[in-house]
C-alpha cells in the first residue's frame, strides 16, 4: 500500500491569538490615554516646567539693561542673599505669615462655632460673614487704605470720639506690618468661614446627638466632638492660608509699597522691587529669590504634611 506525500499543517493557537489581541488592545488603550493626558501635558510643559527651568537659567546670569541673561555668573546671586537686610526680608515674610494664618483660621472656627448655636438666620449669617470672600485684593485695599489713612482714617477717627491716641497704621514700622496682617485676614476670613461651615454640614447628626447624651454640650462638645471632626478641613485650610500669605502681593503693594524703611518687605515684595520696581529688571536675583520662595513654600508644605496631617482623623 503506497502513500502520498504527508503533508504538514500548522494550527494556529488560541493562546498565541489572544495574546496577539490583548497587545493590540493594550496599545491602543495606551494610545487612547497619551491622547487624553497630551493637552494637560502640554498645559503643564508650558506654565510650570518651563518657568521653572527658565527661573533656575536666570538665576544662574547676570543681566544687561534691559534685562536680557549676558553672562553666566553661577550661585553668586544666591551667595548675594547672605545679607541681614535679606534676614530681615525672610523674617518679615515668617511674621506676616504666622499673623495671617493664625488668626484667620482661628477666626474663621470661631465663628463658625458661634453661628452653629444660632437657630435663626444662620444661613444669612454664614453668608454675611463669608461676604469678604467676594472682594478683590485691590478693593478690600483700597477700603482699608481709607481706614488707615493718616490725614482722615476711619479708625483714628473713632479712637478719638473715645478719647484715645490715634495710631500710626502705615507709617510706623511697628505697626504697619500687622495692619497688613488685618487687612488680609479680613480677606480670606470669608474663605474658611465657608471651608469650615461645610466641614460642619458633613458631620453626621447622631454624633452629636451622642455626645449630647453622654453629656457633651457647649465648649466640651466643640473641643471633643466638633473640632477633631473637622480635623480634614482644618488641615487643608492651614495649608492653603500659608501658601496664599507666603505668596501675597497686592494688599502690600497697595498699603504700604513694601514700607516705611522696608518693614512690610516680605519675600514677593523682595523679587517685585528686583525685578520690575525702579526700572532695575535684574532679573537674575530676582530670580534666585524666587527659587528661595519655592524652597520656602515646600518646606512648610511638607512640615505641615508631616506634622499636622498625622493628627487628622478622616471619617
Amino acid at each position: 500500500m503506497t502513500t502520498g506525500p504527508v503533508t504538514e499543517r500548522r494550527v494556529a493557537s488560541p493562546h498565541s491569538s489572544s495574546t496577539r489581541h490583548k497587545r493590540a488592545r493594550r496599545g491602543k488603550d495606551a494610545l487612547l490615554a497619551w491622547g487624553f493626558l497630551l493637552p494637560s501635558a502640554v498645559v503643564f510643559a508650558l506654565f510650570l516646567v518651563y518657568p521653572l527651568g527658565r527661573t533656575v537659567y536666570l538665576s544662574m546670569h547676570g543681566n544687561d539693561i534691559i534685562g536680557r541673561p549676558s553672562r553666566f555668573v553661577g550661585l553668586s546671586h544666591f551667595a548675594e542673599m547672605a545679607t541681614p537686610q535679606f534676614g530681615q526680608t525672610l523674617m518679615t515674610t515668617v511674621l506676616f505669615t504666622v499673623g495671617v494664618v493664625v488668626p484667620g483660621v482661628a477666626g474663621a472656627l470661631v465663628i463658625v462655632l458661634l453661628l452653629e448655636g444660632v437657630i435663626k438666620g444662620q444661613r444669612f449669617l454664614r453668608g454675611a460673614f463669608a461676604l469678604p470672600f467676594a472682594f478683590s485684593v485691590a478693593s478690600a485695599s483700597v477700603i482699608f487704605s481709607v481706614f488707615y489713612s493718616p490725614g482722615n482714617s476711619v479708625l483714628n477717627g473713632i479712637l478719638y470720639r473715645l478719647g484715645m491716641d490715634q495710631v500710626p497704621w502705615l507709617t510706623s514700622q511697628e505697626m504697619a506690618l500687622w495692619s497688613v496682617c488685618i487687612t488680609t485676614v479680613w480677606m480670606n476670613l470669608g474663605y474658611g468661614v465657608l471651608v469650615l461651615a461645610a466641614g460642619i454640614g458633613s458631620i453626621p447628626k447622631e454624633v452629636n446627638e451622642a455626645a449630647r447624651i453622654d453629656g457633651a454640650t457647649g465648649p466640651r462638645l466643640a473641643w471633643d466632638v466638633t473640632i477633631p471632626m473637622l480635623g480634614p478641613q482644618l488641615f487643608f485650610l492651614i495649608v492653603i492660608s500659608t501658601i496664599n500669605a507666603l505668596q501675597s502681593f497686592g494688599q502690600i503693594h497697595i498699603l504700604t509699597a513694601g514700607g516705611p524703611v522696608g518693614s512690610t518687605t516680605t519675600l514677593v515684595y523682595s523679587i517685585f522691587q528686583d525685578a520690575f520696581a525702579y526700572g532695575t529688571s535684574d532679573f537674575g536675583r530676582a530670580s534666585a529669590q524666587a527659587l528661595v520662595l519655592l524652597l520656602v513654600v515646600l518646606v512648610c508644605t511638607v512640615v505641615q504634611f508631616g506634622v499636622i496631617e498625622r493628627k487628622v482623623h478622616y471619617s
